[in-house]
């Protein structure tokens, strides 16, 4: 597969060019990286009006996820903005209401999503034993959903944080029954590609990605996946989609990072992947028989619930960072890694040598705390636009949350904005270290 913004980029750096545009550093190496690093020159094409190399590239990319595929260098959180951007230019174009049922585990650029579009949202729990970090949806569950409101869109996240996977063809097929899009919030799960299990290739409308986190591509690259079984309105919208809310300066060294990826992806990465997942399979069997306990479905994401093997989450990261061994997350309850071919079986021999090192101790009993969901008392975009001050999380119950009080990782919110804060919501807050939080005046 042809790599046209790579081979642009490197012809224009070999050629000795006086660069009178920006970036500022004109080539000059001071990372080793600028010389890669250009603009929208002549030649070099335009991310939101791509008619030449990124084009070509997109083009590569969809040929290999089966979609329309459109990049972002600004990772899922741009693409879940354009996403519901064009869901909610639908329901209008269909005379819809701009409603959108979600699962309640949404990253927080969902709710920014919100507060920029403004739709309504109906949140979706099934399950009273729903965590902030997980929130399993049936399709017997979202269809009883459907038949009582006619939300423009389903919205859920899969994999979730925790690697677990939803059944999306079936909650496709309830979907496209009521004449309803289903997006997915893919983001940690680009690779399912190679495992069939990709939610475009399962039914979903539209998709984010974020490729940097599980393929081989720099920070903040991402895609935006539009099944080829919508209407044109989808794909000719979907520019001006990642326009509105995206940077006019692309990262070309992301842009360059997602062309390559095309061919690496193409060039027997289907094979490699599946086999070190083969590798993953062993050392989590590897894991149970020493007496860990680990949670998900997700082939290349290793969940243990620590507090069975008599330890935090966060204490068996400080353990395995004493060997340079860095998780992706960690919680009172549970340590996540991601893996990819890239750590080699190597890799994958050193994690088990650091956690089988590890000696198992008495299971900790206590219990994260429960999920409650706030009675919402005004629109997220009203709360986050608010006048607003930061208190005390011991002095919020009864407040009203005016902005989302959650890092990165996991970015995903205990309370949304506009919700009122309960009692369990504060000891949550307390709970995942949490001491303030900004909340309506």
């Amino acid at each position: 597969m042809n790599t046209p913004i790579c081979d642009f980029v490197r012809n224009y750096a070999t050629s000795s060019p006086l660069r009178l545009h920006m970036p500022g550093h004109k080539g000059v190496e001071y990372l080793g990286c600028e010389g890669l690093d250009i603009t929208e020159i002549s030649g070099a094409d335009s991310l939101f009006q791509a008619s030449g190399i990124i084009a070509e590239s997109e083009k590569n990319a969809g040929s290999i996820f089966g979609a329309d595929t459109f990049y972002s260098t600004e990772g899922s959180s741009l693409s879940i903005r354009a996403m519901l951007h064009l869901a909610a230019l639908w329901a209008k174009e269909k005379d819809k209401t701009p409603l959108i049922a979600a699962g309640r585990n949404a990253h927080k650029a969902f709710l920014s999503a919100a507060a920029l579009i403004d739709f309504d949202i109906l949140w979706l729990s099934e399950q009273s034993d729903c965590s902030y970090l997980s929130c399993p949806i049936s399709a017997e569950y979202i269809e009883t959903v459907l038949k009582q409101s006619s939300p423009a869109a389903v919205y859920i996240t899969s994999p979730d944080y925790l690697g677990n996977t939803a059944d999306i063809s079936a909650l496709a097929k309830v979907c496209h029954k009521y004449d309803t899009l289903l997006l997915v919030d893919n983001a940690h799960g680009a690779y399912l590609k190679f495992f069939g299990k990709h939610p475009i290739e399962l039914g979903a409308d539209m998709c984010c990605d974020s490729a940097h986190k599980t393929l081989p591509v720099l920070t903040g690259g991402g895609y935006l996946h539009i099944s080829r079984e919508l209407p044109d309105f989808f794909r000719n919208n979907a520019k001006n989609a990642l326009a509105l809310y995206g940077s006019t300066s692309p990262s070309y060294l992301i842009l360059q990072s997602l062309d390559m990826a095309n061919k690496v992806m193409a060039g027997g990465y289907a094979e490699k992947i599946k086999a070190f997942a083969q590798g993953v399979d062993t050392l989590k069997q590897k894991l149970a028989s020493c007496g860990y306990t680990l949670s998900n479905d997700e082939p290349l994401k290793i969940t243990i619930l620590a507090k069975k093997y008599g330890y935090s989450g966060t204490l068996l990261a400080e353990k395995l960072e004493k060997s340079n061994i860095h998780c992706e997350f960690a919680d009172p309850d549970f340590i996540v890694f991601m893996l990819t071919p890239h750590i080699g079986i190597e890799g994958l021999d050193r994690l088990s040598q650091a956690l089988t090192a590890i000696p198992k101790a008495d299971e900790l009993c206590s219990s994260p705390p429960v999920f409650s969901q706030g009675e919402q008392k005004m629109s997220v975009r009203s709360a986050l636009f608010s006048p607003c001050e930061t208190i005390p999380t011991g002095r919020a119950v009864g407040k009203v949350l005016a902005s989302p009080s959650v890092g990165c990782p996991p970015a995903v919110p205990i309370a949304v904005c506009g919700e009122l804060i309960t009692q369990q919501a504060a000891e949550a807050f307390a709970y995942y270290g949490i001491e303030q939080v900004t909340v309506v005046k």
